[in-house]
């Protein structure tokens, strides 16, 4: 994700070349341009090309096209959306398990405050891993007890909530907590897996491939034959305007294929190692355990490009 400041337009315009999807966008715009400059040259200079196509009926397709980009939009940025929303929520189900521990454990139970600080603090960083190309383990806080466990689990954070959960349960037979406290512990447990499985479904779930194919086919018969419609009327200030156009049609379905998978590492997409380490942060600073300062910095990057 670029994190910019909205209100700074010249800083957001110096930085425009971070974004991969721009600088592919101009290289796909130019290409239309040729393909202008072309049918400009092969109608106006040579004179071989005479197709007539009606004004009216290119207007109703560009009506067509433009609906179809609309809701492709809105699809590509509801994903998006749930996305940060279901981080959103992490983020308080940790923040909020953290505090429930904070309360129940002894101030002078330093072991233990860092063994459940590391435990929360994994899962966000192990759910970001398993979200993009895998969990990097030497990421994640120590704990050495259950890291053979890790390695060797399908998933590593049901594992992580399963040792959390077990973790707890002997708190309980230990009468270090009530079973009261387990009525407000668990909603948060449940409430991190619920969000694990929200990711997953984003990720396993793309737009329909019939689809996405329909929607490109018919942006490129519309930039197809908008050079012939205009090329009449407007001559070689055609190609200007064409690559305009097609700027903005290419841009929205670029930008909307991004976005529909929001994990990723492309620059549009949500800084999601940036949420996993102000998790981090915060669920060692309520357990009142130190965290080193190298990796506080890593929850707040300066205006560039993160991940």
């Amino acid at each position: 994700m670029i994190v910019y400041k909205t209100g700074d337009w010249w800083k957001a315009l110096w930085h425009f070349h971070t974004s991969n999807v721009i600088m592919l966008l101009l290289r796909r715009v130019a290409l239309v341009g040729v393909y202008n400059l072309i049918i400009a040259l092969v109608v106006l200079k040579y004179h071989f090309l005479s197709i007539q196509i009606g004004r009216e009926y290119f207007s109703f397709l560009g009506i067509m096209l433009s609906l179809l980009l609309v809701f492709r939009t809105n699809t590509a940025y509801d994903r998006y959306y749930e996305g940060r929303r279901l981080w959103g929520q992490l983020v308080s189900h940790c923040r909020g398990l953290a505090m429930e521990l904070n309360a129940i454990l002894p101030r002078h139970a330093i072991r233990s405050r860092l063994y459940y600080a590391a435990l929360i603090s994994n899962f966000p960083l192990a759910l970001k891993g398993a979200l993009r190309s895998g969990v990097q383990f030497e990421q994640l806080e120590a704990t050495p007890d259950i890291m053979d466990r890790l390695r060797s689990a399908e998933s590593v954070t049901t594992c992580l909530v399963a040792v959390l959960q077990e973790s707890i349960e002997q708190l309980r037979q230990a009468q270090i907590i009530d079973p009261v406290h387990l009525m407000t512990i668990k909603p948060h447990l449940l409430g991190m897996m619920e969000v694990n499985g929200s990711c997953e479904r984003i990720k396993t779930t793309p737009i329909p491939f019939s689809y996405s194919f329909f929607i490109k086919m018919f942006i490129t018969l519309f930039i197809g034959i908008m050079p012939i419609v205009l090329v009449d009327t407007c001559g070689y200030l055609m190609i200007p305007i064409t690559m305009v156009g097609a700027y903005v049609m290419l841009g929205l379905e670029m930008i909307g294929e991004e976005i529909e998978q929001p994990f990723g590492t492309d620059s549009n997409d949500l800084p999601i190692t940036q949420l996993a380490n102000k998790i981090r942060v915060s669920v060692h600073d309520v357990l009142g355990v130190e965290l080193p300062h190298f990796k506080k910095a890593l929850a707040a990057p300066p205006y560039s490009v993160v991940h």
